[in-house]
Parts: C-alpha cells; sequence; structure tokens
C-alpha cells in the first residue's frame, strides 16, 4: 500500500540573518508556537508581523477605570488589545462591545479572543463602522460606562503587502480598512481633480509640496504602492533642484511619502467624516458618568476630538475634559517607536445629562 501524501516541501529560506519580506516572517505570524522569536522582536522596539502593541493600555485604564458589572465599548477592536485588558475589569456581569469595520482582521481577533475563553456574554463582536455606535445601545442596555476609541491604523494592515497601506512593501495601491467598500486609492488617483488632490493633500496631512504632488499624481493609472512611491519620488527631486544635501532629501522625501500615504488612506476611508459623526453622537451613548478615551495620531484628528470635548464642557454635555493631551511615556516610546505620535483625550459624561 502506498503513502498518496504530498511530499514534504522545506519553506523557502530568506536571504541574511533576518527575515525582511512579510511572507517570510512565519515566526512572528505563529506566535502561539514562537512566543521566544516574538518576544525578541518586541525587545528590538519593533511590531511582530501580523500583530499590534496597544498603545497607552495602563494610562486608558486608568481613565476609564472599568469595574464589574459594567457595560463597555471598543470602537475601534483591532487586534483586541485594549478589549483585552478590560474584558477581566468587568467581571463579573460585565460585557464589553467591540466594533471594527475591516472584514480581514475582525475574524482573527474574534477568534483569538474567543479561544482565551471571553464567549458572548462578555465580548460581543460587530463588523460596522464607529459612526453607526448608536445601533448597539439596544443591546446595551441604552448606554455604555465607558468607551474607548483608538484612531491608530493597526500594525497588522499597516505591515502586510496585501493591504496596501504602506510604501515600503510592493502591493496594490489600496489603502481602504474595509476594501469591501468604496473606491481604493488607484481609483481615486484617476477620477480625483487637481484641485481636490491639492486639498485633501493639505487638510488630510499638511503636506507642504501639495502643489506639485497633486500635479503629478492625478489622473496617473497607478497600480502598486511601489509605483506610487517612485512618482512622488522623481517629483520630490525635481521640487528640491537639488537644493539640499542628498541625505538630506532621502530624509525628507520618506516623510513626504508618509504624509501622502496618510492623505489618500483618509480620504478614500472619510476618516474625518465618520469621525465627525462619531463624535456628534458619543454624548448620546454615554450613561451618566460615563468615561470616553481617544487616542489620535495627527492633528487632524485630536483637533476634532478637542473641540467636541471642550464644546461639550462648556454646553454642560462633559463635567470634566482632558486639559491637555496624555503622550505615551518615555519607556512606551522607546520600547514602541509607533506610540511617539499618539495623543490620548478624555471626558466625563454629566451626571444630569438634561443639562447639554
Amino acid at each position: 500500500m502506498t503513502d498518496a501524501s504530498p511530499p514534504h516541501k522545506r519553506r523557502v529560506r530568506y536571504a541574511g540573518t533576518h527575515p525582511r519580506q512579510f511572507e517570510e516572517k512565519y515566526k512572528e505570524l505563529d506566535p502561539t508556537r514562537h512566543a521566544a522569536e516574538v518576544d525578541k522582536v518586541m525587545q528590538r522596539g519593533q511590531t511582530p508581523a501580523g500583530m499590534h502593541r496597544s498603545i497607552c493600555v495602563d494610562e486608558i485604564l486608568a481613565i476609564l477605570k472599568p469595574l464589574p458589572g459594567e457595560t463597555g465599548l471598543d470602537l475601534t477592536l483591532g487586534f483586541g488589545g485594549h478589549t483585552l485588558a478590560m474584558l477581566p475589569l468587568v467581571q463579573p456581569g460585565g460585557r464589553v462591545f467591540g466594533m471594527d469595520v475591516d472584514p480581514i482582521e475582525l475574524p482573527r481577533t474574534t477568534a483569538r479572543l474567543r479561544a482565551l475563553g471571553f464567549g458572548e456574554e462578555a465580548l460581543s463582536v460587530h463588523r460596522a463602522n464607529f459612526s453607526e455606535l448608536a445601533s448597539l445601545l439596544p443591546q446595551a442596555g441604552g448606554g455604555f460606562d465607558f468607551v474607548l476609541a483608538d484612531l491608530g491604523v493597526s500594525s497588522m494592515q499597516i505591515d502586510n503587502p496585501a493591504r496596501g497601506f504602506s510604501f515600503r512593501a510592493d502591493g496594490p495601491l489600496d489603502l481602504r480598512l474595509d476594501p469591501t467598500h468604496g473606491q481604493s486609492a488607484s481609483e481615486l488617483l484617476l477620477c480625483v481633480t487637481r484641485h481636490r488632490l491639492r486639498d485633501l493633500l493639505t487638510d488630510n496631512s499638511d503636506e507642504p509640496f501639495a502643489i506639485p504632488l497633486a500635479a503629478a499624481l492625478q489622473g496617473q493609472y497607478l497600480e502598486t504602492t511601489v509605483q506610487l512611491a517612485d512618482l512622488v519620488r522623481a517629483t520630490m527631486e525635481l521640487a528640491y533642484k537639488r537644493s539640499m544635501p542628498a541625505e538630506e532629501r532621502l530624509v525628507e522625501t520618506k516623510k513626504v511619502l508618509q504624509r501622502t500615504f496618510q492623505a489618500l488612506r483618509i480620504e478614500v476611508n472619510d476618516e474625518f467624516g465618520v469621525l465627525d459623526t462619531m463624535l456628534l453622537n458619543l454624548p448620546a451613548c454615554l450613561k451618566p458618568g460615563g468615561r470616553v478615551a481617544i487616542l489620535s495620531f495627527h492633528s487632524g484628528e485630536d483637533r476634532r476630538v478637542k473641540k467636541c470635548f471642550q464644546t461639550g464642557e462648556r454646553n454642560g454635555t462633559f463635567s470634566s475634559v482632558a486639559a491637555d493631551p496624555i503622550r505615551a511615556s518615555y519607556d512606551e516610546q522607546r520600547s514602541n517607536p509607533r506610540s511617539s505620535s499618539a495623543k490620548l483625550r478624555w471626558a466625563v459624561r454629566a451626571q444630569h445629562v438634561g443639562t447639554a
């Protein structure tokens, strides 16, 4: 009797001492079997492939103060790190709702949290945009004791070339959090007007080279992240006209690339629009005395959160708000550089809701 099983195929080895391509980082992508390798990556101040390191966890828990029996909401479930920290604190009798728009990562996170023993009675997961938070009120008993929103794009999305979020690797020029809905960045560049592209580069990322970039990118058929990055680099070489040393041009061009990808990502996901809607609906979703914490990662987001909280404090919706944003600690920024741009703001719903 012959063995019909296919012959074993050895994994393709990567060149050098460390894996560079996303698909080569198979040990990082399987942390349950390779915990030691994952720990080594984190000790180097890096985020393992396919993972996300939650930011300001201790600070957020100190603000939200989850208690047994309370009902909480994580508006941006992501990898589930913040929710995982909150779940034990609301037991016994409490529940955390998690929302996320990403159809690729949400099932993975749900399965991971379920495997840790958190069933539906403790964790209720919903695929939806966080602007739809009011839709959960009937299931939450009419309001939440605490709400968290981490507005940053997750490391799983950024690091996976197939998602098209980064100029560092070749992938489809997509940039959508939900690739099943809306217009990709590639499609946007084909149909957007030059004036509109200039404006969104300015408004979404404060890009000082918005005019030459808009002229170069508008109407171009760019299928991949590398094609976009190469065109941005070529545009910047002409814009600089060798007015600065080559090393300085490389540094500045990297910043332009980051801002360009950020501006396009914000546009294709309507990030400011859905944030404005969420902030408008947020107070009515908090119980009297309810706490909210929001992590933002660039000035456009932080301005909106700050204005919402300050307006709410003036009109009596919030009894207190953060006077200044909280930043990640020095140790956290050192161990996780992606936390360096984070700003954490908080607010507390007034006890007398009718005063608003």
